[in-house]
């Protein structure tokens, strides 16, 4: 009997001893650094590149160490193109790109980058991230969402004047994509070229202007080789652009860890459309100083510009139906985004938010 009780408290130890190496073993591996490399498109000197090293720089300290970042900016470690193919590969952990250098793998955020008249960059935003949201797409389901963000409207950087549509007609225009269809139903020639490559273009001739916010006239120069700026944001859409994490790197985090990468990116959120609505403002500067001459399109003009990009929409429609999306669906997210412009446009001028795009009462 005495025998039998020695070996039952020498397995009580033994087992004892086992656990305790086991829990050492688990807090050891929660206590042990976190490395993630992290890649976006948008070169180091941009506020778009210097936004995510304010990301990686609270991140570390919040984590207190159990974090380790290193930042590949400007393409670096993944092109603009490769990125989401690069993220579901573990190449880098996190990345920043848009949905328009893989058009149709995201079938169902190019919605969010129709033609539906988003005021401002703050909008624009807020509205990919409630869309996301509110849907969430299947093809965003290979990554884990951190937050989407979005550049202000698109308006007409050129070297000739467009003040009407008939202007319009005849110029090729960087513009890719939806936002090239949108182009094309205005009556111009869509250039999908990168948006790096459109300061030499512009300069050499190959286009006369390009589609893009208004941020542009600084961030890549477009000041210096375009004459005229239109304000177009009642029909200039706004890329759905994706900041994502791979799925196995957000796993990796202990539940402190992911609750401060959680909250962390929910302020990162506001933080980015604040950032986008602000750098439109340098743009405007930029075009000053370099006399770049603003044209606004009256009321009825934006009317008419409306009513030519109608088709567009109505497309978009017939061709996600055709991918086995029902009609009624996709009505339904578009009368979403209509809904939800209208009532951010609102809430924005309740913060007294100004920007450079958008009806009167919302500019400085």
């Amino acid at each position: 009997m005495r025998k039998l009780s020695r070996i039952a408290l020498a397995g009580t130890v033994c087992l004892g001893f086992i656990l305790s190496l086991v829990s050492f073993d688990a807090v050891q591996a929660q206590d042990k650094e976190i490395q993630l490399k992290v890649a976006n498109f948008f070169p180091p000197p941009s506020r778009q590149s210097k936004i995510i090293e304010d990301f990686i720089a609270d991140l570390e300290q919040r984590a207190a160490g159990k974090i380790k970042i290193r930042y590949f900016a400007g393409g670096s470690l993944l092109k603009a193109t490769t990125m989401m193919d690069g993220i579901e590969k573990g190449i880098a952990d996190i990345g920043v790109s848009h949905i328009e250098y893989t058009p149709g793998r995201m079938p169902v955020m190019e919605a969010a980058e129709l033609p539906l008249a988003y005021p401002t960059g703050w909008v624009a935003n807020q509205i990919m991230t409630d869309f996301y949201l509110k849907f969430k797409p299947k093809e965003m389901d290979t990554v884990h969402i951190m937050w989407w963000h979005a550049n202000s409207p698109s308006v007409l950087h050129t070297t000739k004047p467009v003040r009407t549509l008939e202007d319009l007609k005849g110029l090729t225009i960087r513009a890719p994509g939806i936002i090239g269809d949108v182009i094309k139903a205005l009556g111009g020639t869509p250039a999908p070229m990168p948006a790096p490559e459109t300061y030499d273009a512009m300069s050499k001739g190959v286009i006369q202007g390009a589609f893009m916010a208004t941020e542009a006239q600084k961030n890549f120069r477009l000041a210096e080789v375009s004459k005229f700026l239109t304000n177009t944001w009642v029909v200039g859409p706004s890329y759905p652009m994706y900041v994502v994490i791979n799925k196995n790197s957000y796993k990796k985090f202990s539940p402190e860890i992911r609750s401060i990468f959680d909250e962390l990116c929910g302020e990162y959120r506001e933080r980015a459309a604040l950032m986008w609505n602000a750098i439109d403002f340098e743009g405007i500067a930029a075009a000053k100083a370099n006399k770049v001459e603003y044209i606004d399109l009256s009321k009825e003009e934006g009317q008419k510009w409306e009513k030519a990009v109608q088709p567009v929409i109505d497309d978009y429609i017939k061709r996600m139906a055709s991918r086995g999306f029902k009609e009624a669906e996709v009505q339904g997210w578009i009368k979403y985004l209509r809904e939800r412009t209208a009532y951010l446009t609102q809430k924005q001028m309740e913060f007294r938010i100004t920007s450079v795009t958008g009806p009167p009462e919302m500019r400085p």
